[in-house]
C-alpha cells in the first residue's frame, strides 16, 4: 500500500459521520405573561426593536453626540475586542475538527564502535509529510466542543450589541439630564435677578420707611436662596458636562450641547406600543443567556462522549536515504501509518462526575435564561407603568404652574394695595419657582421614560 493510498483511507474515515451526544435544544417557556400590565393598546407599524437610534432621536445635535460616543466609547471598544477574542477561539476549537498537516526533514547521525576500535558513522536524511495525533471524532466531542466555543462567540456578540443599547441610552440620558440642569440654571438666574431688582426696591422703601425691618430681611431671605440655586445649579451644569464627555470617551464640543429640553423632548419620536411579551427574546442581553445554555447544552455531549473510546491517528509519508544526493531518488519513498485508540476503563468516577457538572451547569444557565427573560418584562413592565401617569403628570404640572403664576399675581396686587402682608407674596414666589422646577423634573422624567423603553424593549443597536 503506497503512502498516497494511506493517507486517502485515512482522510475517508475522517470525513465519515460520527454521532453526537448533545441533547437536542428547547427553548425553556418565558416564564412572564403574554402581554405587559399598562401597556397602551395602539398599533406598531414598526417594532421597537426595529428603529434604528437615528431614527428616535431626530435632534441633530443628541445624534452626533451618540454618534460620537459609539466611535469613542472605551468600554464599547472592549466589547468589540472580546468579540475579536472569542473569533478567535472559536477558530482554534474549530481547527480541532481538522488534521494538522505539516512538513518536516531532518538528518540522524550515529556512531556505532566496530571491532577496529575507530567507529563508523552512519547518516539518515529524510523529508516528510503528514499529521500527528489527530482524533477522529467518531462520538462527536471536538464537535460538541466546537459547538460551545461557537455559542460563546455569539454570546459575545449579543454582549457587545447589549452594550451598545447602554451606551445610547446612557449617552441620552446624560445629554437630557445636562439639558434639564441648564434650564433649571437659566430659571434660577432668572429669579436671581427678579429677586436682586425686588431686594433693591424693598431696601429703598425700608430707607424711606414703608417698609418693616422684617419686610427687608425675607426679601433677602429669597435673594440669598436664588443666589444660592444659581451657584448649585452652575455646578450641576460643569459636572453633567464631564459626565457627557467621559461616557462619550472625547470632550463635546459647545456646538452640540443642548440649550434646554423643550427641543430635546420634542425631538423624540413616540415609541411604537402594544408589544407582546415574547419581543424580550429578541433582547440582546436575553440572546445572550440563551447561547449561554446553548454552550452548557453543547458541554454536555462533549462529556457524554468521554466515555466512549478516543481514536487518534498519526500518518506520514515521504523519502529518506542514508546520502543527502540520494533523498529524492527512486527507491526512496517510506510511509508510516500509527492508529491509536484509548479506552476508559477506570476513571474513579471523574468521567461521571464531569458529566453532572455539565448537566448542572446546563440547569443552571436555564435558570439564568428565565431570570433574564423575568428581568427584562420588570424593566418593560416598569418603564410602562410610569408612562402610563406622565401624561398625567405633565398636564398637572403646567397647571400648577399657570396657577401659581395667577396666585403670585394677585399677591403682588394684595401687597402693594396694602391688603395682605409681605409674608403672603414671599410665599407666592417660592410657590411659583418651586412649581417651574418641578415641571421642568416632570418634563425630564417623560424623556428619559421614553429613553428608558426604549431602551428595555431592546431597541437602538443598528
Amino acid at each position: 500500500m503506497n503512502a498516497y493510498r494511506v493517507l486517502s483511507v485515512t482522510l475517508a474515515v475522517v470525513l465519515a459521520g460520527g454521532c453526537s451526544f448533545i441533547p437536542e435544544y428547547q427553548r425553556p417557556a418565558a416564564p412572564v405573561l403574554a402581554s405587559f400590565p399598562e401597556a397602551p393598546r395602539t398599533s406598531a407599524a414598526t417594532p421597537a426593536d426595529a428603529l434604528a437610534w437615528r431614527d428616535y432621536f431626530a435632534d441633530a445635535q443628541l445624534r452626533e453626540v451618540i454618534a460620537l460616543a459609539l466611535a469613542n466609547n472605551r468600554d464599547l471598544r472592549v466589547a468589540a475586542l472580546n468579540i475579536q477574542k472569542a473569533r478567535a477561539q472559536y477558530g482554534i476549537q474549530r481547527a480541532d475538527l481538522y488534521p494538522a498537516v505539516g512538513a518536516s526533514g531532518g538528518q540522524t547521525a550515529q556512531r556505532l564502535p566496530d571491532e577496529s576500535g575507530e567507529g563508523e558513522i552512519s547518516r539518515t536524511y529524510s523529508a516528510t509529510i503528514g499529521f500527528s495525533a489527530y482524533e477522529l471524532d467518531f462520538f462527536g466531542r471536538i464537535r460538541s466542543l466546537n459547538e460551545n466555543a461557537l455559542e460563546t462567540y455569539l454570546g459575545t456578540e449579543e454582549a457587545r450589541r447589549s452594550a451598545q443599547i447602554s451606551l445610547v441610552a446612557e449617552v441620552a440620558n446624560a445629554w437630557l439630564t445636562l439639558a434639564a440642569d441648564r434650564e433649571r440654571l437659566a430659571l434660577a438666574q432668572r429669579t436671581l435677578e427678579t429677586r436682586e431688582k425686588s431686594f433693591d426696591l424693598t431696601r429703598r422703601s425700608f430707607d424711606a420707611g414703608a417698609v418693616s425691618a422684617l419686610d427687608l430681611r425675607q426679601s433677602e431671605t429669597l435673594l440669598q436662596s436664588a443666589r444660592a440655586d444659581a451657584a448649585r445649579y452652575r455646578s450641576l451644569v460643569a459636572r453633567d458636562e464631564n459626565a457627557l464627555s467621559l461616557v462619550a470617551g472625547t470632550p463635546i464640543t459647545a456646538a452640540w450641547l443642548p440649550a434646554g429640553l423643550p427641543g430635546a423632548v420634542n425631538a423624540m419620536t413616540e415609541l411604537p406600543a402594544d408589544v407582546p411579551s415574547i419581543l424580550l427574546t429578541r433582547r440582546p442581553d436575553v440572546l445572550q443567556a440563551e447561547h449561554a445554555l446553548r454552550a452548557a447544552n453543547a458541554s454536555i455531549g462533549a462529556a457524554r462522549a468521554a466515555f466512549f473510546p478516543r481514536i487518534t491517528l498519526t500518518a506520514a509519508a515521504g523519502t529518506a536515504s542514508r546520502a543527502l544526493d540520494d533523498l529524492f531518488g527512486s527507491g526512496s519513498g517510506t510511509w508510516s501509518f500509527i492508529p491509536q485508540i484509548r479506552i476508559p476503563i477506570f476513571e474513579a468516577g471523574r468521567l461521571r462526575a464531569s458529566l453532572d457538572v455539565a448537566e448542572i451547569q446546563r440547569d443552571i444557565q436555564v435558570a439564568q435564561y428565565e431570570k433574564a427573560i423575568q428581568v427584562a418584562f420588570r424593566e418593560v413592565a416598569d418603564a410602562l407603568a410610569e408612562r402610563a401617569t406622565l401624561a398625567e403628570q405633565l398636564d398637572a404640572r403646567r397647571r400648577l404652574v399657570e396657577a401659581t403664576a395667577a396666585s403670585l399675581r394677585l399677591a403682588e396686587a394684595r401687597y402693594r394695595g396694602g391688603v395682605d402682608s409681605y409674608l403672603g407674596l414671599l410665599d407666592a414666589q417660592r410657590t411659583q419657582y418651586a412649581a417651574e422646577q418641578d415641571l421642568i423634573g416632570a418634563r425630564l422624567a417623560d424623556a428619559a421614560n421614553r429613553v428608558t423603553l426604549y431602551k428595555v424593549l431592546g431597541g437602538g443597536w443598528q
